[in-house]
């Protein structure tokens, strides 16, 4: 017969001293295991952060998508592409890939990147897009293989950068990074939250590399964006 008497339950147990060192215990090993990946990508980008003034010299500047409003680039996105003009005007990278989402027919970040640029002045040969980067793994990914970039400059805010740098760097690209002016509002904090479970998904991504949800065929648009930053 089942023993039902007072005080042998495992809430009993945890009541007592021992077991509230081992749910003590628990919770550290949980807190450590979520939060290793976080340490993971903080401590693999440490020395791959610069300012606009400090960022070297690279052929290339991937500036990830960060939404739309009105089919226009958001105050965020907005502020990205600002950072890449300047690293453009200043002569510190020669082409500009654009990565963003068009997965629906009403939805195309690539392509208000691309107008955004051009209407600042960059020559249209020189931005690429690529529309097929769904999330920061997939623009990394296709960075490297699908337009041969192995060198570059990326862009994004604070507290996406470093993610960014961790998987650019895990598939292939000899990449720093520099961070876009932020917004502290809403938008900022939940991005910042966003990046603990995204650290962990990171992690695995640079584990596993596993192919982005679009591969195709190798695309030449940087290829002849920088040889026509060569010609001039």
């Amino acid at each position: 017969m089942r023993d039902v008497r007072p005080g042998r339950g495992p809430l009993a147990r945890l009541r007592g001293r021992g077991g509230q060192r081992r749910a003590f215990q628990l919770l550290a090993l949980l807190c450590g295991v979520a939060l290793a990946p976080s340490a993971w990508v903080f401590a693999s980008t440490q020395d791959r952060i610069r300012t606009l003034a400090t960022a070297p010299s690279a052929p290339v500047a991937v500036v990830f998508g960060a939404g739309l409003e009105h089919g226009e680039p958001s105050p965020y996105l907005a502020q990205r592409l600002d950072t890449a003009l300047a690293l453009y005007r200043s002569d510190k990278v020669r082409a500009i890939l654009v990565t963003g989402d068009n997965g629906h027919v009403d939805y195309d970040e690539t392509d208000a990147m691309r107008r955004y640029l051009v209407d600042h002045g960059v020559p249209g040969v020189r931005v690429v897009g690529d529309y097929a980067g769904f999330d920061t793994w997939d623009s990394c990914t296709r960075a490297r293989r699908i337009f041969g970039v192995d060198r570059a400059v990326l862009v994004s805010q604070d507290f996406h950068i470093r993610r960014a740098l961790a998987l650019c760097r895990a598939a292939g690209i000899d990449a720093y990074a520099v961070g876009a002016a932020e917004t502290h509002d809403l938008t900022w904090l939940y991005g910042g939250l966003r990046e603990i479970p995204g650290a962990g998904k990171a992690a695995l991504n640079a584990w596993l590399r596993p192919d982005p949800a679009l591969l195709g065929p190798q695309e030449q648009g940087i290829a002849r964006a920088l040889a026509d930053a060569g010609a001039r």
